[in-house]
């Protein structure tokens, strides 16, 4: 399940709503259609944002090697800092925790440094079960300030009996403090981020208090995906001794070469379409944007033989013939171009934007750029023609 299948889920949204949040949270529109949880679990950061919300549902991973099954809690999973106890030999195939009751409330917290590609400097997940307005249980996870994620364990237990009102609030926030052990680096001080603990744990509480929890996540989430339906069959290919046969921009190639490449790469030196840029090549800029099988990518972060079998689609491929696609001539228009070389990038998000949404709103159409950075201009006119191509 990739992030965006999560964020965009309403039975995720409904019955495990923290982890539909924090999978929202993630990366951009094009990271969010490759990345997975499962991905995201095993890489093992403290700083990814679903380990978070999964641990406070208390999860379960299912392991499968040829040597038989075994079924682990999340809580036990990690040894340290991208450290698991997944043998070489083993495969992760489930993700399972109970759903949350109609008497359970749920919130996801993250500050990072911006509003979208940003790795968490501090996250927390809260689940409360409540009755009338007294906790029952809870369950409060933090992120980014310990080696594994961990439980805020002192502000459960005070919780626990207790109603919501600011003095406990306060004093939960305080406790959920004592359980971060963060470390100075790049990109935040260790002070800083024990008071953030401190804060986004308030503001996580007052949140379900106050029924707000749900506050700032689109009820229709931009996908920059529309794929048809996978009918489920799979292909065995094995490289270099298989071709790559593709079809790119309604044309089908036959390659030979470049299976060891990005996407990207093997686009631009295979294919020679140099339309697609590479401004960073890891999934930052967005400059490499292309769509994947109705779905937009950063093609810098996909390997070359995942085109096999796929169509893709390239800014070279956007236009009919002669004539313009609506975002392109807008973007003229507009003047929506400086140096123009993330340019390519904006256009293919727009346009799949309209193609997802045709009649967008303003916000929108920024979620659908958060993926793509540009460093000329204010961004105004790149969202102004976008708005205009929609009318």
């Amino acid at each position: 399940m990739t992030h965006n299948d999560c964020a965009s889920s309403k039975l995720i949204r409904k019955r495990a709503y923290p982890l539909a949040r924090a999978a929202w949270e993630v990366g951009a529109p094009q990271i969010r259609n490759r990345g997975t949880i499962a991905g995201n679990l095993i890489t093992g950061s403290p700083a990814n944002d679903t380990i978070t919300p999964l641990m406070a549902l208390d999860a379960n991973l299912t392991l499968i090697s040829t040597r038989g099954k075994r079924i682990v809690p999340l809580k036990d999973f990690y040894t340290g800092v991208r450290k698991n106890i997944m043998q070489a030999d083993e495969m992760l195939v489930d993700i399972s925790f109970k759903a949350m009751t109609k008497t359970q409330r749920g919130a996801f917290i993250k500050l990072a440094l911006r509003r979208a590609q940003a790795i968490s400097l501090v996250d927390a997940a809260l689940l409360l079960d409540l009755k009338s307005d007294t906790v029952k249980s809870a369950s409060i996870t933090l992120g980014a300030v310990t080696p594994i994620i961990t439980h805020a364990e002192k502000a459960e237990i005070f919780l626990v009996g207790k109603k919501l009102t600011d003095k406990n609030i306060l004093q939960a926030a305080e406790l959920a403090v004592e359980s971060a052990t963060p470390i100075d680096d790049v990109r935040s001080s260790a002070s800083y981020r024990r008071e953030m603990v401190r804060v986004i744990t308030k503001r996580g509480l007052i949140s379900i208090r106050d029924d707000k929890e749900q506050k700032g996540m689109p009820k229709n989430p931009i996908l920059l995906d529309t794929q048809a339906i996978d009918d489920g069959r799979l292909t065995i290919s094995k490289f270099p001794e298989s071709q790559i046969e593709t079809t790119i921009n309604n044309k089908k190639y036959t390659f030979t070469s470049g299976y060891d490449k990005t996407l990207l790469r093997f686009l631009r030196e295979e294919g020679m379409l140099t339309g697609t840029k590479e401004g960073c090549a890891e999934g930052e800029c967005g400059a490499c944007t292309v769509y994947l099988d109705g779905q937009a990518v950063m093609s810098c972060l996909v390997p070359a033989p995942r085109a096999h079998g796929s169509e893709i689609i390239t800014v070279e491929g956007l236009a009919d013939g002669n004539e313009l696609h609506p975002v392109q001539e807008k973007f003229i228009e507009h003047g929506a171009v400086q140096c123009g070389y993330c340019i390519p990038g904006f256009i293919m998000s727009g346009a799949k934007l309209l193609e997802e949404k045709p009649n967008p709103t303003r916000a929108e159409i920024e979620q659908a750029i958060t993926g793509n950075l540009c460093r000329c201009t204010g961004y105004y006119k790149i969202v102004d023609a976008i708005e205009d191509a929609s009318k």
